[in-house]
């Protein structure tokens, strides 16, 4: 696999340079840490809304740090949780005496890091809540649904917990929403080629040229089934039947859909995508109430896509609607 990369010691790194020279305006780092802030400060005091994870997933996270949105990330290596101390370190530089809201996903060294850092911050006297993302229903059945690995869901739970931190909400109502948010969404993906580890050179998974991974993870995790490859339309339907076994939907309801792009999928091929999620959900008279198409969540050069539902209530839907401003996701205000 070529890879247009200097070190494959410091791609992190360099990477993140770069994205700082890009966007200025918007997000800055901290001297002594991997981490990424907001940069212009909102005007009145807020809750602070982190998150973090392994690099190689971009524009998640580092694109989505602005209004609306995420106050800072933790960034780590290639598919590799940050350090407690960074997240520490985010939290102290971004509290506003209106505490912290940690919003990740179920990844084993996440979950360990994120809650050390939460015990140090509360010793400093900071308020901190988190919400961990489940939303990958290949990953476990429903029974155990807090155990499912988090996909693109993700950007949905930081869509509507920023907007309901960037509202003025308190720490309980930010996280009461954002709970909400993440238990009525479902995602699940298929990919086709694997994502390959600059340090190492080695592809995380091995298909036919014929062949598809149904329900493949954000780090090129096994999936449900090994599938011979069908038309767009065909893996539409099998996701989506899935999904709607899993969350149960009635005419009338109001969704948001994330068509997320793995990394190396066209977005012609991701339009052919949606055109059939659009043809289905019209079929059970679900509504959309918004359409996300595009690279959100990738997996380095997987090639692949993810499918992605949120039920919606009044309140979850003025908050996914409301403005956000962020180098990689920006958003007039469609709530009114």
């Amino acid at each position: 696999m070529k890879k247009y990369i200097n070190d494959p010691d410091i791609v992190v790194d360099q990477s993140i340079e770069g994205y700082l020279a890009a966007y200025p305006e918007y997000v800055r780092k901290l001297k002594d840490a991997r981490v990424l802030v907001r940069k212009r400060k909102p005007e009145k005091p807020k809750v602070a809304v982190i998150t973090g994870g392994g690099s190689g997933h971009k524009p998640a996270f580092i694109g989505y740090i602005g209004e609306g949105l995420v106050d800072g990330v933790a960034a780590g290596e290639i598919f590799a949780a940050p350090p407690a101390d960074w997240i520490y370190k985010a939290t102290k530089e971004l509290d506003m005496g209106k505490g912290a809201i940690y919003l990740y996903g179920n990844f084993s060294g996440d979950t360990m890091n994120f809650r050390l850092a939460k015990t140090l911050s509360e010793a400093d006297g900071i308020a901190i809540e988190e919400v961990v993302a489940y939303d990958d229903i290949a990953s476990a059945p429903a029974v155990d649904i807090k155990k499912r690995r988090a996909i693109a869901g993700e950007v949905i739970m930081w869509k509507i917990g920023g907007a309901a931190a960037e509202a003025g909400m308190e720490l309980s109502q930010v996280k009461e929403i954002t709970d909400q948010a993440v238990f009525n969404t479902r995602s699940m993906g298929v990919g086709t080629y694997p994502p390959v580890i600059p340090a190492t050179g080695k592809k995380s998974f091995e298909l036919s040229e014929d062949e598809m991974e149904i329900g493949v993870g954000h780090h090129g995790e096994p999936g449900i089934a090994k599938e011979k490859m069908k038309p767009a339309d065909s893996i539409v339907e099998e996701i989506m039947e899935r999904i709607f076994s899993d969350l149960t939907f009635k005419a009338g309801d109001r969704v948001s859909v994330l068509v997320n792009g793995l990394g190396a999928t066209a977005y012609q091929e991701l339009y052919i995508v949606n055109r059939k999620v659009a043809e289905i959900l019209a079929g059970y008279r679900v509504n959309t109430a918004i359409t996300y198409v595009g690279e959100y969540f990738t997996s380095l050069e997987m090639a692949g896509f993810s499918i992605t539902l949120t039920k919606l209530d009044d309140t979850l839907e003025k908050l996914i609607l409301s403005r956000a401003d962020a180098p990689m996701f920006k958003q007039f205000d469609l709530s009114s």
